[in-house]
C-alpha cells in the first residue's frame, strides 16, 4: 500500500488553493490547509508532510515567521518548503533565502508550474 503524501498548504485564497489541489491530487498528494502560524508547527509534526507550500504574501500566515519556525526546529527543518511571492518584494525573497528556503518563485511561475515545482523540491530533499 502506498503511503499518503501530505502537503501542507498556507494559501487562504480559496480559488488559488483549489488550483493547487487540482494540480497535486492526480499525482497522489493530499492537501491539508494551514490557517495560522500556530497551526503550522502542530500539523507539521503530527502529519509529517512531504512538503509545505507557503504564499509569502498571505495575510493569514506570516511566511517569514513560518520559515524561521520550520528551519530552526530539528524535527521539521528537513521538510522541503516551496514558497511563492510577488516578484517585486525583494526583501521577502532575500529573507526567505537567508532562512534556508528550499525554493521561492514568483506567483506566476508557481501558477504555471505548480506540480513540477513541488516535485522538484521533494526530489531534492530525498536525494
Amino acid at each position: 500500500m502506498e503511503t499518503t503524501k501530505i502537503v501542507l498548504v498556507a494559501v487562504s485564497d480559496i480559488f488559488f488553493y483549489t488550483k493547487i489541489r487540482d494540480a497535486f491530487k492526480p499525482a497522489g498528494y493530499t492537501l491539508k490547509r494551514l490557517k495560522s502560524d500556530a497551526d503550522l508547527e502542530e500539523k507539521a509534526k503530527s502529519l509529517q508532510p512531504v512538503a509545505i507550500v507557503i504564499n509569502m504574501n498571505d495575510d493569514s500566515l506570516n511566511g517569514v515567521q513560518a520559515l524561521q519556525t520550520l528551519k530552526q526546529d530539528q524535527e521539521l527543518k528537513h521538510i522541503p518548503v516551496l514558497a511563492f511571492a510577488n516578484h517585486e518584494e525583494v526583501d521577502t525573497w532575500r529573507k526567505a533565502k537567508e532562512l534556508g528556503i528550499d525554493k521561492i518563485v514568483s506567483r506566476n511561475e508557481f501558477s504555471s508550474r505548480t506540480l513540477a515545482l513541488l516535485e522538484e523540491v521533494t526530489h531534492q530533499a530525498s536525494s
